[in-house]
């Protein structure tokens, strides 16, 4: 099987695509590097590019005409940078979006997978949520996920794509092979904070220590990066089985641990990892911030046959030792 796959010189696309490969199937890589690395795309097929640039897509489609599905990872992320810089947000996530979508109808590419967020969710009373929970966005980021996620049904609904459209969590860890990992050297969330302050001999904060939970602090479902790159897999490899049993051409997913874990749990865990406690201090939320949600993925399992291989603590020490690889052999 042939793919492209948008923003595959990212995190999550670099790792989905290394699955591909690990799999027999061959990834074909687009990424405009705002925030991809290149290094990553090393050995694979990858194209330079936008991905609202029509002429490049029909480009890739006419080289490739094999490609028979999308994983599209192409997207900001930052959820404070999101309030930040709102505009920015809708116009690479919304607008830039919708030419894609058009420039794969016109190429006849219908199936996609489609990365979406679990920051879409409100919260519950214990925290967990389905596919079915109710969806409060609380980031113009995660309101460019529910738009998108609207657009594709709208889309599907006209018979143009069949789309899963899996909802993560909040992804840790590295390849365990150590093909790639974050790209990023200063990364926003917690784990990637809680590295900086090691490395640094700096003391971590805990943005929001009043949450409703059993320790005040924020809950999150940490799943390593490489148990999503598989479900990745498994979408494309069961795809039209999935389409089968969807009655509407369009599924959603989510993909998480289903387990939460507060911040000052994945303290906890970053100390027996590293055999060393990590000063903190307790500060107020970010902006855009929730309390956070663990997955129930009742979909990706029934599905897919999907479990997760991988606890927090793994999540931690394959981040630890990307980091230590990418500090010696890589430049950001």
């Amino acid at each position: 099987m042939k793919v492209l796959v948008t923003g595959g010189a990212g995190f999550i696309g670099s790792t989905v695509s290394s699955a591909l490969i690990d799999a027999g199937h061959t990834p074909v890589i687009l990424d405009n590097l705002v925030t991809g690395r290149e290094a990553f795309t090393a050995g694979r097929i990858f194209y330079r590019g936008d991905i609202a640039d029509g002429a490049l897509l029909d480009q890739i489609f006419a080289e490739h005409p094999d490609i028979t599905a999308t994983v599209n990872c192409a997207a900001l992320i930052v959820v404070p940078e999101s309030v930040a810089q709102p505009l920015r947000y809708y116009r690479e996530n919304v607008a830039k979006t919708i030419d894609f979508l058009g420039h794969l109808a016109r190429n006849g590419c219908r199936r996609m997978v489609f990365s979406s967020t679990a920051a879409l969710y409100g919260a519950s009373d214990d925290f967990s949520v389905d596919e079915d929970s109710v969806l409060e966005p609380s980031s113009p980021y995660a309101r460019t996920k529910v738009m998108m996620e609207q657009i594709l049904a709208d889309c599907v609904a006209t018979g143009e794509l069949d789309v899963i459209s899996l909802r993560y969590f909040n992804p840790i860890g590295a390849d365990p092979k150590m093909r790639t990992g974050l790209q990023l050297r200063y990364p926003s969330h917690a784990l990637g904070k809680m590295i900086q302050c090691w490395e640094n001999g700096d003391t971590f904060q805990i943005t929001g220590v009043d949450w409703p939970t059993r320790d005040g602090s924020g809950i999150r479902d940490y799943i390593h990066v490489w148990d999503l790159a598989a479900a990745h897999v498994a979408a494309l490899e069961k795809f039209d089985e999935v389409m089968a049993a969807t009655p509407d051409r369009y599924r959603v997913m989510n993909l998480g641990s289903g387990e939460g874990t507060t911040v000052r749990e994945l303290l906890d865990a970053f100390a027996a990892v590293t055999g060393e406690k990590l000063p903190a201090v307790e500060t107020d939320p970010r902006p855009g911030d929730v309390v956070g949600a663990f997955a129930r993925s009742r979909h990706a399992r029934a599905l897919l046959g999907w479990t997760p291989r991988f606890s927090v603590e793994d999540g931690v020490r394959h981040a630890l030792q990307w980091r230590a690889l990418d500090n010696t052999t890589h430049t950001s």
